[in-house]
């Protein structure tokens, strides 16, 4: 069992930046790979980023590809999504996911936070 623990939303205006964390709970940590998405009012959630279990690889949706950077340290068990060059569109609740071992770009993850809301306004 793993638990997700999100912080870091809040509001900024656009072109800003924001740290969001996931801490993880449970000690093996370092074998999921771990994933963001996000999901604004009306629409399905999608996904953001995702990096390996090992870091050696990262994966960002064209959207937030070269403003968005997913990394992640296992030794405090917490994967980071820091976010440049905000715009309204990116304004949404972001989940961080875990998923044992492989990748994955779909919603096919074990285990989900219960979101952080990021709002930028214009």
């Amino acid at each position: 069992q793993v638990q997700l623990v999100e912080s870091g939303g809040g509001l900024v205006q656009a072109g800003g930046s924001l740290r969001l964390s996931c801490a993880a709970s449970g000690r093996t940590f370092s074998t999921y790979a771990m994933g963001w998405f996000r999901q604004a009012p009306g629409l399905e959630r999608e996904f953001v980023a995702a990096i390996t279990w090992s870091a050696v690889s990262t994966y960002y949706a064209d959207s937030v590809k070269g403003r968005f950077t997913i990394s992640r340290d296992n030794a405090k068990s917490t994967v980071y999504l820091q976010m440049n060059s905000l715009k309204p569109e990116d304004t949404a609740v972001y989940y961080c996911a875990a998923r044992k071992f492989t990748i994955a770009t779909t919603h096919d993850y074990d285990y989900w936070g219960q979101g952080t809301q990021v709002t930028v306004s214009s």
